[in-house]
Formats: structure tokens, C-alpha cells, sequence
């Protein structure tokens, strides 16, 4: 007999480099899952930097924030007792 398993994936409205707005989304997005019962929450893959980078992933302050938003998002109580795949 198997276990049942709740996830959650997460289709967001992020914007590209706007690091702490993405950040904030993210959260949210958290929060909502945990609230309807999910242990995994899936993201998107460069949800935290947002997609059409284009020639910004080839500044160091682009993984710089991703990397910030990431330790943001760790440090977060939010994100406890839920597995989060964040993509950065």
C-alpha cells in the first residue's frame, strides 16, 4: 500500500531581475501551498532571476542577487516543514 503525497506546483507572474519582488511571489506561493496541505512545493526553473535574462546572466551581480534572494528564502520561517524546489 503506497503514501499519499501532497504537492503543490507553481506557475508565477515573476519579472526579470526584480529580485525582491520574485523573492516576495515565491513566499506566497509557500505559504498558499502549505496551507493546502503540501510537503513539496515545485518551482519553476529561474523563478528567482525571471526568464529573458538574456546577456544579465553573464553578470556576476545576476547570480549574486539569485544567490541573496536564495539565503532570503532559507532563512525564511516560511519555509519550514515543506521541501521547496526553488529555481534559480
Amino acid at each position: 500500500m503506497g503514501r499519499k503525497v501532497t504537492l503543490s506546483t507553481c506557475s508565477l507572474n515573476q519579472w526579470v531581475l526584480d529580485f525582491e519582488g520574485n523573492t516576495e511571489r515565491i513566499l506566497k506561493s509557500i505559504e498558499v501551498a502549505k496551507a493546502n496541505g503540501a510537503k513539496y512545493r515545485l518551482g519553476p526553473e529561474l523563478e528567482i532571476c525571471g526568464y529573458g535574462c538574456a546577456d544579465h546572466f553573464y553578470e556576476s551581480d545576476t547570480l549574486l542577487h539569485s544567490f541573496q534572494a536564495l539565503k532570503t528564502l532559507l532563512e525564511s520561517p516560511v519555509t519550514q516543514d515543506i521541501i521547496c524546489d526553488v529555481g534559480m
